[in-house]
């Protein structure tokens, strides 16, 4: 077992094995499963994920109104023009974007590490597939990647955006994502943990303010900055570039910020994007509320 992810790449490297294989051994071992069904499992979550993607793409809405169509408009522009930032860090854009609009119509998506932070990593995954072309394993092996690390948050920080803001929701995603690009491009265990602290110090203090307490507004667009995040962080990795706080401390760091934070940042609604008069305006249209004039 570790506990921390320099446990885990001191796992991996003294073993002479990948994060992911590391983890697959770790579930096989407390779920006393075999190989065949731990990995069968984690393929059905990616089968999901695919899923979720492709209905997105098509275009879906949500109940309120207030999300929907954004990933289909993405598409459109890198067929039509040539993305400023890039095609791949888009369609991980799009793809990220699709999933969570799917999320907000009520339709299937897997956690990772939570419903409000589920499109960083499919996103980011089924964007540098086509750029990888990996194997079927390769791709399940990207989610145990991520697995791994965000196992590492939830047991010493959070995951959850009422106990820590968005740093702990779309934050850990987005770390997640970036340590599971740089193992599928063939980057080292060390690599992935600095990935994954460039990602998450950079969105250190991002707030929950989610408008009419719905996991829509900004929750969507923030995922589409968090595959970004996540995409650029790897290739940083992978280019030598390291990270001078280690990542442990980068993930305690978050804990402590996101224990600092006020409540009415962390999920309730009552404040940051949610209180500003937009977004009052918008959840009082989402659940019929006639706003007072003063």
């Amino acid at each position: 077992m570790f506990r921390n992810v320099a446990e885990l790449v001191e796992l991996a490297e003294s073993e002479g094995i990948s994060i992911s294989e590391v983890m697959i051994r770790q579930e096989m071992e407390v779920k006393e499963k075999s190989y065949e069904d731990v990995f069968g499992e984690m393929e059905r979550n990616l089968d999901v994920m695919e899923k979720a993607i492709e209905d997105g793409l098509k275009g879906v809405e949500s109940h309120s109104g207030m999300t929907g169509g954004d990933a289909v408009l993405i598409q459109k522009y890198m067929q039509e023009k040539e993305p400023l930032s890039g095609h791949l860090l888009m369609d991980a854009v799009s793809k990220a974007v699709a999933t969570n609009e799917v999320n907000a119509s009520m339709g299937t998506i897997c956690a990772t590490p939570t419903a409000g932070s589920a499109g960083c990593v499919p996103g980011t995954l089924f964007a540098v597939k086509n750029k990888l072309n990996p194997t079927r394993e390769q791709m399940v092996r990207y989610l145990f990647t991520s697995g791994a690390l965000g196992f590492v948050v939830a047991n010493n920080a959070s995951i959850s955006g009422a106990a820590g803001g968005c740093q702990a929701e779309v934050g850990s995603a987005a770390g997640m994502a970036a340590g599971a690009i740089v193992e599928m491009a063939g980057g080292t265990p060390a690599q992935s943990a600095e990935a994954m602290a460039i990602t998450i110090k950079n969105m250190l203090g991002l707030v929950c303010d989610p408008v009419a307490g719905l996991v829509e507004v900004p929750c969507v667009k923030r995922n589409a900055m968090g595959a970004s995040n996540a995409v650029v962080a790897a290739d940083m990795a992978l280019a030598g570039v390291t990270s001078r706080i280690p990542c442990d401390e980068v993930i305690d760091a978050m804990y402590k910020i996101g224990q600092t934070m006020p409540s009415a940042l962390r999920e309730t609604a009552q404040g940051g994007l949610a209180a500003t008069p937009t977004g009052r305006e918008l959840e009082a249209k989402v659940y019929g509320i006639s706003l007072k004039k003063e």
